[in-house]
Order: structure tokens, then C-alpha cells, then sequence
């Protein structure tokens, strides 16, 4: 018991030092920096280099109850302010989800809509006035390479914008509201209450890819907070705001890898195990072969409503 007591206290410490001391002390660190230097002397090394001697020639620090109880305030400090981040994160999370009823969502919504239907109507017209390059010998109509290039550049910028046309401000909430509808479509069955039956039968390996996934997708959240701290830092020392712009691209490019993995992956647990549930819902017999028809996840989905 006693060595499975200190492997678990181990991991607890380093989950600890990883996620609250260190990203905290390294904020503290920059702030004190900052505050030290400012905009006018911010790259005055001496200046820092003397203010850190100063301090070291205090007699209060040749104490070691001060210099302990000093240590343990960095370190509550560090923790406070990553504590700080990940409530801010979790907010920031909610943000990029949101549905967008307020005037402003709606007009980022509405401008995003204008955008994708701009690119969804400049693919469109590539495509009709693609001019055959010849048939192969199957009968298959070619067209000429540049401008199957130009149809594929012409989607993808689309496809950064949303996936299907937008309905919500963020890219975030178009690309789960895009995999929610995807399912719809092939299945007829409504994801967001089919989901937490679904989870509950996943095997373990997949349950550790999707929430490998939705870690990714906070922890980018938790670096947009870090951004927003730097920032707040650059009202002192301008230097930091360079940190959080570096903070805020990282985590935007992590964020919209993540979710479009962890949606990815939501799609493929209802592919792979839709049948399951509705066999176990007793919808379909265990013995029937063939893909979820849109029949079963109509009857999953008022079976799953209830009364709703």
C-alpha cells in the first residue's frame, strides 16, 4: 500500500507542479518583470540585474522562516492565478460554443453566413464553367488539373469558414452544430440526446480518444486565458503583449485542431456504435444486419425524449 500511496502522491505532485504551479509562476515571473522595467526601461537588463541584487541584500531573506514562507506564497500565488486561467478558460470555452441569440452573435453570425455563401457560390460557379478535359475509358468526364486545383482551394477556403452554412458566431459551434446535423441527416437521430446513452456503452479505448479531445480543446482554451493575462500585462510592459499574441495564435490553431478532432470522433462513435444502442434499446433485433436506418433513429430519438 505504502509504494501505490507514493506513485499516486507522485503523479498527483507533478499534475500539480504541470498545470497550477508552473504556467502560474512563469506569469508571475513576466509580471514582476514588467512592473520592475516598464515600457520605458523594458529592455534594461541592469536595472532588473540590480533590483534582483537589492532584493538578495535584504536581511529579512537571510531568515529561513522568511525565506520559507516567502517560497509558499510564490507558490499560492502561482496556483491562485492558474486557478484563475482555467476558471477564465472554462468561460472562454463557453464562448467559442455559444448559439448566439445577443446582436452581436447574431451579426457575426450573419457575416460569416455572407462569407460562406461567397465562397460557397464562387465553387459553384468554378464547377459549371469547368470545361471537360476529355473522358476516360470508363466514361468518366475529366477536367483539366488546374482547375480541379482551383475547386479544391476554392473549397477548403469555404470550409474554413464552416463546414456547412453557418448557423452560430464562432467556428467552434458551426463545426459541433455541422457534425449534430451530419448525423441527423444519415441517421435521423437527434445527437444531443443520443449522446449520453451513447457514451455509456463506448468501450474504454474510445472513451480515452474523446476525452483526449476535449482535454486538447480546454487546455487550448486555458492558453487563450494566458493570452488574455499577457495582454493585461502589456498596459505595463509592452514586451508581453508579444507574448500574448504568440499565446493566442498557438491557441486558436490548437483549439480548431482539437475540436475538429474531438467532433470527428463523436461522428465515428455513432457510426461504429449506433447499432449497439438500439439493439440494447430493443429497436432493432440483435441479429439484423445492414447500417442505422433513419427509421431506428427516429424511434431512438422519441424513445430518448420522452416526454419532451
Amino acid at each position: 500500500m505504502n509504494p501505490l500511496l507514493a506513485t499516486l502522491g507522485s503523479k498527483l505532485t507533478e499534475r500539480w507542479l504541470n498545470l497550477l504551479v508552473l504556467p502560474g509562476a512563469l506569469f508571475l515571473a513576466v509580471a514582476a518583470v514588467g512592473t520592475t522595467l516598464g515600457h520605458r526601461h523594458w529592455h534594461d537588463l541592469d536595472r532588473l540585474r540590480g533590483t534582483l541584487d537589492d532584493l538578495a541584500t535584504r536581511p529579512a531573506l537571510d531568515r529561513t522562516g522568511t525565506a520559507a514562507l516567502l517560497v509558499a506564497v510564490v507558490l499560492l500565488t502561482a496556483a491562485a492565478a492558474s486557478l484563475a486561467a482555467q476558471f477564465l478558460g472554462g468561460a472562454i470555452e463557453q464562448y467559442w460554443l455559444r448559439l448566439g441569440r445577443d446582436p452581436l452573435s447574431r451579426a457575426l453570425t450573419a457575416r460569416r453566413t455572407r462569407r460562406w455563401k461567397e465562397g460557397d457560390t464562387k465553387v459553384e460557379d468554378t464547377v459549371v464553367h469547368a470545361g471537360p478535359a476529355g473522358a476516360g475509358t470508363d466514361g468518366v468526364v475529366t477536367i483539366p488539373r488546374d482547375t480541379w486545383e482551383r475547386i479544391q482551394a476554392l473549397t477548403a477556403a469555404r470550409d474554413r469558414i464552416a463546414l456547412r452554412e453557418p448557423a452560430r458566431p464562432t467556428w467552434y459551434g458551426d463545426r459541433m452544430q455541422a457534425t449534430a446535423d451530419r448525423v441527423e441527416a444519415a441517421y435521423g437521430v437527434d445527437l444531443a440526446v443520443l449522446w449520453p446513452r451513447l457514451w455509456l456503452i463506448l468501450p474504454e479505448p474510445a472513451v480515452q480518444q474523446i476525452r483526449a479531445g476535449r482535454d486538447s480543446f480546454s487546455a487550448a482554451a486555458r492558453l487563450a486565458s494566458w493570452a488574455v493575462g499577457y495582454a493585461l500585462l502589456a498596459c505595463w510592459w509592452w514586451p508581453a503583449a508579444l507574448v500574448a499574441v504568440g499565446c493566442g495564435a498557438v491557441a486558436r490553431s490548437r483549439a480548431r485542431t482539437a475540436l475538429d478532432a474531438f467532433a470527428s470522433l463523436i461522428e465515428a462513435a455513432v457510426d461504429v456504435h449506433g447499432r449497439e444502442l438500439a439493439t440494447r434499446v430493443g429497436l432493432i433485433a440483435p441479429d439484423a444486419t445492414g447500417l442505422l436506418a433513419q427509421e431506428t433513429g427516429d424511434g431512438m430519438s422519441e424513445v430518448f425524449r420522452k416526454a419532451d
